[in-house]
């Protein structure tokens, strides 16, 4: 049951997606028009709400149901909760953005245009199970690019094309099928064919179809050349960041460099776009002609510096500043925008950020017992003690600043309504409040609830006082109680 049921979500998201494609494709302009006379401008939170609780439920069932020996006798029950719980997870989401009479009126004209999708959904299906026989042809090609850019820096390799194994002397690695650069590529086709679509309009047809190979072998070219450095840093000596980091996060960096390389040259190529993009700035001077930039941005800059960051760590990331750098310098670019904003805070932030670190430290004794004392405790030096006061600044400073714009600047009102500028952060449902604060919650990985009541302080504070440097000050009394508690006790795993 279990592989059938997993292979049933994937063909209900596949349909999902290609459906309202096939509709448009079909009929545009009455599309459009349906759209126009029916959908709403606002996201439905309870739908939205209920979406992510059953998304919960999903991932908390997949934990025992794919962890090896956990699943027991229990195992049919656990795949048919799995599989309602998905699928139930995909019906929300998409009564959420769309209303069910919209979706009614939808399959209703469509003729038999839900045959064609599921024969879609069903042949990508297995489409997606084929690509394993491309496989080994993959691993062979990376192998030979990654021999040939490791001849120039190694005197003696070690390579076996038989075990899929190439290195040096003295540090060597397999390369997996599944790290041939097949998922990179997959993932950059799905990228790029969303992005077509969604700029047809400003794109020249044919040429801009060639955006597509090209992304296609920058991505398997740029695994290649993953691999290739992954083996230089470790022959170097670097085995902790090489197996560690890099290895983790030079994929993702990748990714989002050949994503952000189609998304310019789509734009300002001439032989590919209508109309190449001007560079130009608001009234204000900084940029800032998208209001939801100015609130993303400082989170989306430190997501990116927390990449290259961990890229380049083994157990410590020493690169961290770069963190507070690359926040810094996205709201020095948006600082007219910013003095807008009302930073002023009073007691109740203060109170509310001590009350969530109290609740913090409680939850973490009652789900782990206590952190365990980390190596970092024989960090010491100058060195040492400038990266752990960086460390602390980005804490209490960098990381409250950048997740109060996004989630409580910015996804709190979005939520309510879709001109999220025009709404007044003492007006948000209390169901907005819910959803942002789980949404927040879900950044903080297996601390998601205690994130989640944390991400419910600070909405509610902001509500009642109507002012983002309330939401900051306590966000930033919490971080800073958490250092403090960290450092005292050397508890490094609450960090």
């Amino acid at each position: 049951m279990l592989n059938w049921g997993a292979w049933t979500l994937r063909g209900a998201v596949a349909f999902a997606f290609l459906f309202p494609i096939f509709a448009y494709l079909r009929n545009p302009s009455g599309l459009a028009e349906l759209f126009r006379r029916k959908v709403l401008v606002s996201v439905r939170p309870g739908l939205l709400a209920s979406h992510f609780l059953s998304l919960a439920a999903f991932g908390a069932l997949a934990r025992p149901l794919f962890a090896a020996g956990q699943a027991g006798p229990w195992a049919n029950v656990l795949a048919a909760g799995f599989l309602a719980s998905g699928l139930l997870a995909i019906a929300l989401a998409t009564l959420a953005l769309l209303p069910l009479e919209v979706w009614r009126d939808l399959i209703g004209g469509s003729g038999y245009l839900w045959a064609y999708a599921g024969a879609g959904s069903a042949i990508v299906c297995w489409l997606g199970g084929g690509l394993r026989l491309l496989w080994g042809p993959s691993t062979r090609v990376t192998f030979l690019i990654v021999r040939i850019l490791l001849k120039p820096f190694l005197s003696t390799m070690v390579s076996d094309p038989g075990t899929a194994t190439i290195g040096s002397a003295s540090f060597q690695v397999y390369i997996a099928p599944y790290c041939s650069g097949l998922e990179g590529m997959a993932l950059m086709l799905v990228f790029s064919l969303i992005w077509l679509w969604l700029c047809r309009r400003e794109l020249r047809f044919p040429q801009a179809i060639l955006l597509v190979p090209i992304s296609l072998c920058a991505a398997f070219l740029l695994n290649s050349m993953r691999i290739a450095a992954l083996v230089l840093i470790g022959n170097a000596g670097a085995v902790n960041i090489a197996m560690g980091g890099f290895h983790s996060q030079a994929g993702w960096i990748g990714f989002n460099l050949i994503a952000l390389g189609l998304v310019i040259g789509s734009r300002h190529a001439k032989w590919i776009s209508r109309e190449p993009r001007q560079v130009t700035t608001a009234a204000t001077g900084d940029g800032a002609d998208n209001l939801s930039a100015v609130y993303l941005a400082p989170f989306a800059a430190i997501l990116a510096a927390g990449m290259v960051s961990r890229a380049a760590a083994g157990q410590f990331e020493w690169l961290y500043p770069i963190r507070i750098c690359a926040v810094a310098a996205v709201l020095w670019f948006y600082r007219r925008s910013y003095s807008k904003l009302d930073w002023s805070f009073g007691w109740l932030g203060a109170a509310a950020g001590a009350a969530v670190f109290a609740f913090w430290i409680g939850i973490d004794r009652i789900a782990a017992g206590g952190a365990a004392a980390s190596h970092l405790l024989s960090g010491h030096g100058v060195g040492w003690t400038m990266w752990l006061v960086l460390r602390v600044v980005g804490a209490v400073i960098a990381v409250p600043i950048a997740e109060e714009l996004a989630f409580r600047g910015y996804l709190l009102r979005r939520i309510h309504a879709a001109d999220f500028e025009s709404v007044s952060f003492q007006k948000v449902s209390l169901t907005a409040l819910a959803v942002s604060s789980v949404a927040f919650g879900s950044m903080h990985g297996n601390r998601w609830i205690a994130g989640s009541v944390a991400g419910l302080a600070y909405a509610l504070v902001l509500r009642r006082r109507g002012r983002i440097g309330e939401a900051v000050a306590a966000h930033a009394v919490t971080n800073a109680l958490l250092a403090v508690w960290v450092i005292a006790r050397g508890e490094w795993g609450l960090w």
